[in-house]
């Protein structure tokens, strides 16, 4: 599936104004994003998902159009069937692990979950191997743990395309290999794309896939892995 992406934001605070300028597209089942610290990768995941509007542009996935200024398409965030997984992985401290993975298949705290959804439930506890802590709260997990709570709840509406900021940030060099294996057969379990941002651009090679570098706001280059040897460019980022 095709994610294609041609849009402009501005955004102006106190202490600065910073204009995200993007245009790119991808094929891939994994495409990496690389850039240095500000350089708008974190907001580029925010853009597609529907979290902070475009001033101008084009968001597509596959026939899917998330956001089209032309002609006034600005689907919003719960009807883009997009899974987010933040930095902070963003887990309801209230609630135990199995109410976390509940709260997207019913939207709201007081709705009780069809039988179905209890059973999805239990699945996705199991494929994640987190059964022994469903209820546990989240301070009571490891850093690991929380990163597979939060990845089981980003996938458990089976969304269309799934966004991770970071995800192998605060791991060792042990666990980073042990989750980059296991993304790699969670992708083709829930055969869904998935979008990287990584400070690490050796991650990328691994998983064959696109690599797309911001810097200072703008899309600079797009490459796909078993071109790399090549050295040639993709030609699907336009300055």
């Amino acid at each position: 599936m095709s994610l294609t992406v041609n849009i402009q934001k501005t955004f102006i605070d106190r202490k600065r104004r910073f204009f995200l300028d993007l245009d790119f597209r991808s094929i891939r089942d994994f495409l990496f994003i690389y850039g240095p610290s500000g350089a708008g990768k974190t907001l580029t995941l925010k853009t597609i998902s529907g979290l902070v509007q475009p001033d101008h542009g084009r968001i597509v996935l596959g026939d899917e159009v998330f956001f089209d200024s032309e002609y006034r398409i600005d689907l919003p965030a719960q009807k883009r069937n997009v899974g987010y997984l933040p930095q902070n992985y963003s887990l309801f401290p209230h609630l135990t692990v199995r109410k976390n993975l509940e709260f997207p298949l019913k939207g709201t705290f007081s709705f009780r979950l069809s039988e179905s959804d209890q059973v999805l439930v239990d699945d996705i506890l199991e494929i994640f191997e987190i059964e022994s802590v469903s209820e546990a709260y989240p301070k009571k997990l490891s850093g690991g743990q929380k990163q597979r709570v939060a990845l089981a709840r980003a996938l458990i509406r089976k969304p269309e395309l799934l966004l991770l900021d970071e995800p192998f940030a605060a791991l060792n060099s042990e666990l980073k290999d042990k989750m980059k294996s296991e993304l790699k057969k969670i992708q083709r379990l829930f055969q869904v794309p998935v979008v990287v941002v990584s400070h690490d651009q050796a991650d990328h090679s691994y998983f064959g896939a696109d690599c797309l570098l911001i810097e200072n706001g703008v899309t600079q280059s797009i490459r796909r892995e078993k071109e790399k040897a090549n050295k040639t460019k993709d030609s699907s980022v336009r300055k």
